[in-house]
């Protein structure tokens, strides 16, 4: 039988695509992997965000019997004198005088409120209430932090010590562990405090127990053949001046050579611990450090030292970096030659936290994870340098009205694209008063849908570029 040539062409080059798409995704298979984990080659995990570093937000009742906590630390106030109806104000911004001389109260008319500086009024003999200048009317600003630092030091030492304990023996237990294996979670991102490494007396006002529930999580994790990464979530001084950081009044003084050193020494004692431990699959150095705060060079001098204590105990954990947060290209970590191998850089994908995402509808933000995410992921995994996760992020959004199928659309397209990460993702978080930010809720109640277990490269992708090919073979060659 004679084939006509056209046809013999279309064979051959039938055959041919297949063998270039299965060579694909061979090669593909291979580079994005990640060892040590069960099943899926990649990290599909959930942080445990709120249980050993206080977050007020995830679980406000923390914070409901503490007396009078309109004035926790951190609080901003503005002082006006009754009978002047002038401000104080710190001079220059702080370091120098304080008057009460200012008409509109500003930055430099706005305290925190923190034992250490006390702004006192003395005034000689018995001052009346209603015709002294020292006599002022308090207006508060602001009252945002709500982490470790202003638990403890809202209930005091004892009572807190009780909370905590109650909370961190009850927040997460191996139940959850069990969740998590049952819903295909092959990792959990556990945030700690850098005061875990002087447990069980940790320096004031930080109270011990951290590193025993930390313990608890590894053998549960061992025992559901989950991996587990440690983020130091909170550095000594604070890094971004977030609760989050454990900060005491929304100050960044971690780049400070002494914070730096005893964060290094944090890393040496997490690293010694549970290097060897087989639930261990990375340490985190460091959790979203502010970009108008912490210099890039101080950062990436840290993230080296870092990586190398590291990798004194260990040279199959990985190590990870995270993105800077706010005006912050992650390629500056890709281009700093931070570590040789097993390195890991965290991007953190919310669609809020930005003016941007405000006026958004439901289709607009799954949009914008197509076309803006899904690009900046394909040039860094391409990029010839570390893995890529995605450590946090949520089916949450702005969108007020969304319905269950636009929650549930959502979701699919984030997990489409985050998928996509060369080392994976990991939701942010497991548990919530929140219930979009919770993770539990939002499986029970069908909101997010995880699907099947993720591929190494999405079969789409390929079927583009095994087409984008033959176009290319049959306008050129034929």
């Amino acid at each position: 039988m004679l084939l006509r040539p056209a046809f013999l062409m279309e064979l051959v080059l039938t055959k041919w695509v297949c063998a270039f798409l299965l060579c694909c995704w061979l090669f593909v298979s291979g580079v994005y992997s990640v060892e040590g984990l069960r099943g899926d080659s990649k990290v599909r995990g959930v942080n445990l965000g709120g249980w050993l570093v206080v977050e007020g937000w995830i679980k406000p009742s923390l914070f409901d019997d503490i007396p009078n906590e309109d004035m926790l630390d951190g609080t901003q106030v503005q002082l006006k004198s009754v009978t002047l109806e002038k401000y104080v104000s710190a001079e220059n911004g702080g370091g120098m005088n304080v008057s009460v001389d200012r008409d509109i109260a500003s930055s430099w008319e706005t305290f925190r409120a923190t034992l250490q500086t006390q702004l006192t009024a003395d005034y000689p003999g018995k001052p009346g209430w209603e015709d002294n200048a020292a006599t002022f009317e308090i207006t508060i600003v602001a009252n945002t932090l709500h982490g470790d630092y202003q638990l403890t030091n809202g209930y005091g030492y004892s009572k807190a010590k009780d909370i905590l304990k109650r909370h961190r023996n009850s927040f997460i237990t191996v139940g959850d562990f069990s969740f998590l294996y049952r819903h295909g979670i092959n990792t959990v991102r556990i945030p700690v405090g850098w005061w875990i490494a002087y447990d069980p007396d940790p320096p004031a006002p930080f109270i011990g127990g951290t590193l025993e529930a930390l313990d608890n999580a590894f053998s549960w994790a061992q025992a559901y053949n989950i991996k587990c990464i440690i983020d130091l979530h909170a550095a000594p001084g604070s890094q971004n001046g977030m609760e989050h950081s454990a900060s005491r009044d929304g100050s960044t003084d971690w780049p400070n050579p002494d914070h730096i050193s005893q964060t290094l020494h944090v890393i040496d004692f997490l690293a010694s611990r549970y290097a060897r431990h087989p639930a261990l699959l990375g340490i985190e150095l460091l959790n979203e450090p502010s970009a108008a705060a912490v210099p890039l060079d101080t950062l990436v001098s840290y993230y080296k030292q870092g990586y190398q204590i590291v990798r004194k105990y260990s040279s199959a954990a990985y190590v990870i970096v995270c993105q800077r947060i706010g005006n912050a290209d992650p390629l500056e970590l890709y281009q700093a030659n931070i570590g040789s191998h097993h390195l890991v850089v965290d991007l953190h994908y919310y669609n809020l936290f930005d003016n941007f995402f405000v006026n958004m509808s439901a289709v607009d933000n799954m949009q914008f994870i197509y076309k803006s995410r899904e690009a900046q992921l394909q040039a860094l995994n391409s990029a010839n340098g570390p893995l890529v996760l995605i450590g946090e992020w949520v089916n949450e959004w702005n969108v007020t009205n969304g319905s269950q199928t636009d929650y549930q659309d959502f979701g699919r397209v984030q997990l489409e694209v985050y998928n996509l990460a060369s080392f994976g993702w990991a939701y942010w978080t497991l548990k919530n008063d929140r219930p979009h930010w919770d993770f539990e809720w939002n499986i029970k109640n069908n909101y997010l849908q995880l699907g099947n277990s993720p591929k190494n490269w999405n079969v789409n992708s390929l079927v583009l570029l095994g087409s984008a090919y033959v176009s290319f073979y049959l306008h050129n060659i034929l």
